[in-house]
């Protein structure tokens, strides 16, 4: 199984073939619009911007897992990306990336790279886990908003990146999945 094979609701709830981005790198991110980390989709954007006419799709899932900060409607959700981040990549309906109603897309994600969630890896997430979700440590479930997947053309898992990870320091990466 690799990524290609899923499909996905979009925001307006039509129905989206991951096999639709076959041959393109892939950055799937789980977002949220009241989070700490929210302003991380300027940094998305702006790789959406630089590498898309190379073949980078940016691929957001907002969830509303972690602390209610994704409580807006889908609608509501395009509106904020477009309004206060000028957000032009796509930004998908509601999932959630871990439990019993996972998307199938995330559970495959987490299987294909576990993570490497530790002190050293997120510093000061990784506290705030242990204190508010300290089943998830040792485990690959997602930790917390704005986890990030690069993806192949393959469709391939090539990397997690924990929440922590800007998405400028993706670049070399991406460049690297680019061009292979």
């Amino acid at each position: 199984m690799k990524t290609h094979d899923f499909t996905v609701d979009a925001a307006d709830g039509s129905t989206q073939r991951l096999s639709d981005y076959a041959g393109k790198v892939l950055l799937v991110v789980n977002t949220a619009s009241k989070c700490g980390l929210t302003p991380q989709y300027e940094g998305l954007q702006k790789l959406y911007e630089d590498y898309s006419d190379q073949g980078l799709e940016v691929l957001g899932f907002p969830s509303n897992q972690f602390m209610g900060q994704e409580p807006g409607t889908n609608e509501e959700i395009q509106e904020f990306c477009s309004t206060e981040y000028g957000v032009t990549f796509p930004v998908f309906a509601k999932v959630d990336v871990n439990g019993d109603d996972a998307h199938p897309l995330w559970s495959y994600l987490r299987a294909a790279d576990p993570g490497d969630f530790t002190a050293e890896s997120a510093p000061g997430m990784f506290q705030h886990i242990e204190k508010t979700r300290p089943e998830a440590i040792g485990t690959d479930e997602i930790k917390w908003n704005f986890t990030k997947f690069l993806i192949g053309r393959d469709g391939e898992v090539i990397r997690r990146y924990e929440p922590t990870v800007q998405p400028d320091q993706i670049r070399g990466d991406i460049e690297a999945a680019l061009s292979a």
